[in-house]
């Protein structure tokens, strides 16, 4: 099958034959036909299938022909809403929707938060048919009266199962509640647990379901490696693993943000040129990080996993994994940033004792063995800590996070009483 056996229009098959797009992928083949039909779509596909076409390319020829049929347009308004959890994420869909729709006059826009709204605004102003949007700043503009979702004919939810992670649920029934009810609601999530099922129900009328590559399921043709190691080798490991030449970019997970700074700092005291990318940073440092690693400035971009939601980087080869993480449907997500579009992927992952569990269980979801480096100079030899000394590392945890606190809140009130003295005359 090729695309155009989809029924696609002109202006969108020569846009595609710009990208190189020839044969669609699962979730593409089975997605837009069903939406050009205009039915809603309940979508389970991971990260790297092409879910964001299979809703982008539909939508944009049925704003189209929704322009051709409306012989006296007054205004540009909006009519489509895509909401996605990340700045990143949201970026990525916007830039998508210009490549697919760029024969036709559909204009698009994208809003997040973290940066001031003014430009946000005035582009909406000028009119624009497509919005790509996060759900806080959505609302925001909404409270403000400054967007509005009364003439929306096309909602997607995108990114579902990370979107209710992240803490929007409430947001995201809001949203839904200002909608036409009258609508094509297209809801895609790598992971279909039981809340994500019981949401879907609120939005969708009669959804046809389509499930492409499973969450558990990695692409043949990413090759996973591990070196079981100690917590605090890890950094040694890490310098040893980087000094094969053939690794010439690496996309970097790790479990906190401070963790990716620290690691950043260690990583350059040894020339090595690296960022991290995390929501610690402001969007203008983010964008021009992810741009200088897609430009090759960067050799290593270290990452937590909501800022990598939206990393979508052609001709990635290699992810490390500097923590496991403790969900494996993470892991799946994370090592499906290299080996896209059928291009080999390499994904190392660095098992300290505490995690050999996690190692286990991503081994269960995904069906298949890690394979071990053999040539490893920082082998595990520490066991994991047992219940009782988990306990006490805790305790211990705490306790010096209070004693950090206590100290800040002497240090600010000492400052404070300083100021409050009255100065001495000269």
């Amino acid at each position: 099958m090729t695309f155009k056996d989809l029924n696609l229009i002109q202006p969108i098959l020569k846009a595609l034959n710009d990208e190189n797009y020839t044969t669609p992928t699962d979730i593409q083949a089975k997605s837009i036909p069903l939406i050009l039909d205009r039915k809603d779509v309940l979508g389970s596909a991971q990260t790297g299938t092409g879910k964001t076409a299979a809703f982008a390319i539909p939508i944009i020829q049925h704003i189209v022909r929704d322009k051709d049929a409306n012989t006296n347009p007054r205004s540009r308004k909006i009519t489509t809403l895509v909401v996605t959890p990340t700045r990143e994420l949201a970026i990525q869909i916007g830039e998508s929707f210009s490549a697919y729709g760029k024969n036709t006059d559909i204009e698009n826009t994208v809003i997040f938060g973290g940066v001031k709204q003014g430009r946000q605004v005035k582009r909406i102003q000028r009119g624009v048919d497509v919005l790509v949007a996060t759900p806080g700043r959505l609302l925001d503009l909404m409270n403000q009266r400054l967007v509005s979702l009364k003439d929306i004919k096309y909602f997607v939810l995108d990114e579902a199962d990370r979107m209710l992670d992240m803490g929007f649920i409430n947001d995201i029934k809001k949203i839904i509640a200002q909608l036409p009810k009258r609508r094509q609601s297209l809801f895609f999530s790598a992971t279909m647990p039981q809340n994500i099922v019981e949401l879907s129900r609120s939005i969708l009328h009669k959804p046809v379901k389509v499930a492409v590559n499973p969450v558990s399921s990695t692409a043949e043709t990413i090759q996973q490696y591990v070196y079981p190691t100690n917590k605090n080798l890890k950094g040694k490991l890490l310098l040893h693993i980087l000094k094969n030449d053939d690794i010439e970019q690496v996309l970097l997970f790790s479990r906190t943000k401070h963790g990716a700074d620290r690691i950043v700092r260690n990583l350059k005291k040894e020339g090595i040129q690296a960022a991290a990318i995390h929501g610690n940073k402001a969007q203008n440092q983010r964008q021009k990080v992810l741009g200088d690693f897609k430009d090759g400035i960067i050799r290593v971009l270290v990452a937590t996993d909501i800022a990598a939601r939206g990393i979508d980087i052609d001709k990635l080869r290699f992810v490390i994994n500097y923590d496991i993480p403790n969900e494996p449907e993470t892991y799946v997500h994370r090592i499906g940033r290299c080996g896209r579009a059928g291009e080999e992927g390499i994904a190392i992952s660095m098992c300290e004792p505490e995690e050999n569990l996690f190692l286990r269980d991503i081994e269960k979801l995904t069906k298949q063995k890690l394979q071990v480096f053999a040539d490893n100079p920082f082998p595990q030899t520490d066991k994991p800590m047992t219940s009782s000394e988990k306990k006490e590392a805790e305790k211990e945890k705490q306790k010096r996070k209070q004693e950090f606190f206590s100290n800040r809140a002497k240090k600010k009130n000492g400052n404070q009483s300083n100021n409050n003295r009255p100065k001495k005359r000269r």
